[in-house]
């Protein structure tokens, strides 16, 4: 039978399960990395395994998210994340050198591999022909170590895109014309792969930021093809090695089928707070906007900062407004400032940040109180930006200087006729920014500072379960309500003592001195519990105060793994209107509960308002091992 792009990577890494969506696999795992917000505690846990060296083909440490060292704690953990990478045979990348997602993308993306990144972004390297999949630091902690990954397969839906992209429209415009029709929720439990001639109109740096904010539409991943486009961009990073023709099977079924013109996307706009609330610019013109961010992993290539230099050349970024723009790697940086481009950034009243993900994560450029933020970023939660109060708006970089130069927010086509899309034939090589591993790592000392802290242990599962509702919350709970980033909570992603301290902390500020006196606890919540980032913090820190289980209609794909790798029960309503009669407060009580983890049905009985109600959990027999174990370091002996 004809395999599509997806299934062809699939069944080449294969190790145990039928190639079935729905159905548990397991993959041989080829490349991995980390980010240092999540990479401590996955080091940590990788430590813990008995492992000499990594098992991998490469493994990459990357350190981009805790950039801002306010105190000794982040110098402490780059420090721990370079000796731990001397010691296994983990490249490092310093701090300047990249967001993990873009360098990975040029240095060392291969099409057809498989790579697992504890960052929910990974998918990027999808637009380079990769299967390329976010999960917490544990799951890349265990491949690391040689372990298959564990996954329900997807289903597959096929993105068929015909036409070239207008005047003034982005591959940015493309992802949010697909979260516009298919929603955050769209995308769980499947697999985007994208096919069809409009395919061969896209560079890799573009197909790359359609990839990586598939992420927001809850797909496990999404796939380009690897085709000539592929092979004249690798040539161009000095790679033409790393290039494999990859294509769907001529007469490839699919379980869905989605049809886009390219020709027909305008641009757009995702208003606050999700990034599938989207509407044409047109909708929002006009509004004023306090400040303009251009970067992140979905925005920063060369590409798109060659754009905006040509865009802000002989202009000036209105009074009101404060521009920032941050390069996604060292290489970008170089280039850019090499064409003059970073010059006519600054003439043109821009403030060029730190190559890093800076503003996209919180770490800095917060918007005034109240304040209208423009970002061509990929996730505008309320908070995340570091403002409780302020408006996130998601677009293009043409949009965002569109705006940044009226003072509000203006569409790109008020500012004439676009230059030409600028691809280079060779992209400028600088490798200096990474570490690579001594073939024998065995006598590197692993330095630790005073905040890394080991991973707190987790008991069994009991029989019987008992504690209050500390929090009932609705959909679309993402991991920056359950534990958010930030300048202050990052630094102390090695503390898990600490950090806890935060948990939920913008939704209730008392919620951990709540849970820690009434000795945990459950949450309840609706649909899509933990959308959002991989941060497996979101699982452990709960579990460190006592989270016993979340109830929720339904959960986002790597949160309710992480819950299970942390011995966290991830149940789902039978009856979803239960989900109403249950009060925050409730006292609630489970009993027979390894049975019923064995069988895939509980009852809750609800204590305090007199009713008992079903719940499921399905999961595959080793999850159930795991979560018996009362998580899977457990399990392995960790």
């Amino acid at each position: 039978m004809p395999d599509g792009l997806a299934w062809k990577i699939i069944k080449d890494h294969l190790v145990e399960g039928e190639p079935e969506p729905g159905v548990t696999i397991a993959l041989h795992v080829d490349q991995t990395l980390t980010q240092d917000a999540t990479g401590t505690a996955a080091y940590l846990q990788f430590e813990t395994m008995g492992v000499d060296r990594v098992r991998t083909d490469i493994s990459v440490s990357y350190v981009d998210h805790n950039t801002l060292q306010s105190g000794p704690e982040n110098a402490d953990d780059h420090r721990y994340l370079q000796s731990v990478a001397a010691r296994y045979g983990i490249v490092f990348s310093r701090p300047g050198n990249g967001i993990c997602h873009q360098v990975h993308l040029e240095r060392f993306g291969v099409p057809g591999k498989t790579l697992l990144g504890s960052d929910s972004h990974t998918p990027t390297c999808g637009g380079l022909g990769m299967l390329a999949v976010g999960v917490g630091g544990q799951d890349v902690a265990c491949a690391m170590a040689g372990m298959p990954f564990y996954l329900t397969a997807p289903s597959v839906v096929k993105v068929e895109l015909t036409g070239e992209l207008g005047p003034w429209v982005t591959a940015k415009d493309v992802i949010l014309e697909l979260l516009r029709r298919l929603s955050v929720r769209g995308g769980v439990g499947k697999l985007f792969e994208y096919a069809g001639p409009g395919v061969a109109t896209l560079s890799v740096p573009e197909r790359a930021t359609i990839a990586n904010m598939g992420a927001e539409l809850g797909a496990t991943t999404s796939v380009f093809p690897s085709d000539g486009v592929t092979e004249a961009w690798l040539r161009a990073q000095g790679r033409p090695g790393d290039f494999r023709p990859l294509a769907a099977d001529d007469g490839a079924e699919y379980d869905e089928v989605v049809e886009l013109d390219l020709a027909a996307v305008e641009p757009l706009v995702a208003r606050p707070h999700s990034p599938d609330d989207v509407v044409p610019v047109g909708a929002v013109a006009g509004l004023p906007v306090d400040q303009v961010c251009i970067g992140s992993c979905t925005n920063s290539s060369f590409r798109d900062l060659a754009l905006t230099a040509a865009l802000l050349e002989g202009k000036a970024v209105h009074p009101r407004v404060s521009l920032a723009v941050s390069p996604g790697s060292r290489q970008v940086l170089e280039m850019t400032a090499a064409r003059s481009g970073l010059a006519a950034m600054v003439r043109a009243g821009a403030r060029v940040l730190e190559v890093a993900c800076g503003p996209c994560i919180g770490m800095g450029q917060a918007p005034p109180s109240g304040g209208v933020t423009l970002r061509t970023f990929n996730r505008n939660f309320e908070g995340r930006t570091g403002t409780p109060d302020a408006r996130c708006y998601l677009c293009s970089p043409p949009t965002a200087v569109a705006s940044a130069l009226a003072g509000c927010i203006a569409d790109p086509c008020t500012l004439g006729d676009p230059p030409a899309a600028f691809e280079p034939e060779r992209y400028e090589v600088d490798d200096a920014g990474l570490v690579f591993p001594p073939a024998d790592g065995s006598q590197v000392e692993v330095i630790r500072g005073p905040n890394i802290k080991p991973i707190p242990p987790s008991e069994p599962l009991a029989d019987a379960l008992a504690g209050e509702v500390l929090l009932k919350l609705g959909d679309n709970v993402t991991t920056d309500h359950i534990m958010p980033a930030g300048a202050r909570t990052l630094p102390l992603r090695s503390n898990i003592p600490a950090l806890s301290e935060f948990v939920f902390e913008r939704v209730d500020p008392y919620f951990a001195r709540r849970a820690r006196e009434a000795g945990g606890g459950f949450v309840v919540a609706g649909e899509n519990y933990g959308q959002g980032s991989s941060r497996e913090h979101a699982a452990l820190a709960p579990m460190h105060l006592g989270l016993k289980a979340v109830i929720a209609r339904s959960f986002a794909r790597i949160h309710r793994a992480n819950l299970i790798n942390f011995g966290i029960l991830p149940l789902v309503f039978a009856d979803p209107a239960d989900c109403d009669r249950v009060g925050g407060g409730d006292v609630l009580s489970i009993g027979d509960v390894r049975a019923g983890v064995r069988q895939g049905s509980l009852t809750v009985s609800d204590e305090t308002a007199g009713f008992d109600f079903d719940v499921g959990i399905e999961l595959s027999e080793r999850e159930q091992e795991i979560v018996l174990a009362g998580g899977r370091l457990n399990l392995l002996g960790g």
